[in-house]
């Protein structure tokens, strides 16, 4: 019986190797390309999410507090998030009205 479970095996493993080589291969280089792929879309996600961050004006607004307890004096709900990139009552700080930000 064990002798027959043997000679099984070493037949299928003898049929198997020629097919076992291109596809460890193909398997293998499909395994990178696909991590690279998924780099490659995060880089792209990371990098447009930065420039939609960078629209928002409210650091350089003459309203913006810098303080935690009231970002913004006029609009204290939107401040510093995506809503506030197209602020209709931003007015560009001068040097003036500057506050210092520790």
């Amino acid at each position: 019986m064990f002798q027959f479970l043997y000679v099984l095996t070493h037949w299928l493993v003898q049929a198997i190797q020629p097919f076992l080589v291109p596809l460890c291969f193909v398997f293998a280089w499909s395994l990178i390309l696909m991590t690279l792929w998924s780099v490659w879309v995060a880089l792209r996600d990371g990098v447009a999410n930065a420039k939609r961050m960078h629209q928002i004006p409210c650091a350089n607004c003459q309203f913006f507090t810098g303080d935690y307890h009231l970002k913004c004096t006029v609009h204290p709900t939107i401040a510093l998030s995506e809503e506030a990139i197209d602020c209709l009552d931003h007015q560009p700080s001068t040097e003036d009205n500057l506050v210092l930000r520790p």
